[in-house]
């Protein structure tokens, strides 16, 4: 009974923080809300959650995100290398990336570190979430965007999301 009125004591906890911190105001009637969203916010959303996350190996984590970091540093200057050039140079285009992912916890994780690294914008999921629609600043060559994609993120994701 209490798993029903309470789905996720973390969440809930997340929820009344977050309430209180963007009210700046601890005030009772702010504590009432944030106890009433608290508990209504984690029923609302278990209704909702389709497909939980499941975890394999985390150990490829933590390269992955030393990757990313590498990558977006990479990135930001050759994004400004190609803004500040000549509007001539850049290739922008659209890319579909077939997807070897299936879980969506990792398709959302996997969609989250193209549009972070720069010049790169994740756009679309099919419907039947096995190509990812990715908008590219400048590319000459868009299979070896593909690859690149594939072999330095969703691979390593696969791992971690079975």
């Amino acid at each position: 009974m209490k798993r029903r009125m309470l789905p996720s004591i973390p969440q809930s906890l997340t929820v009344f923080a977050f309430w209180l911190l963007m009210a700046q105001d601890v005030s009772p009637g702010n504590i009432v809300m944030a106890l009433l969203l608290a508990w209504l916010m984690p029923l609302l959303a278990s209704r909702l959650e389709r497909e939980f996350a499941q975890l394999g190996r985390l150990r490829g984590g933590f390269r992955l995100i030393g990757r990313l970091l590498v990558d977006i540093v990479i990135a930001n200057v050759t994004v400004a290398r190609q803004v500040l050039g000549p509007e001539s140079k850049l290739r922008s285009q659209f890319i579909w990336i077939p997807l070897d992912l299936t879980n969506i916890h990792g398709i959302s994780a996997l969609a989250s570190v193209i549009t972070l690294t720069p010049g790169t914008v994740s756009a679309e999921l099919s419907d039947d979430r096995k190509h990812l629609l990715v908008h590219c600043l400048s590319t000459d060559d868009p299979q070896a965007l593909i690859a690149e994609v594939k072999s330095r993120y969703e691979a390593p994701l696969r791992e971690i999301f079975p």
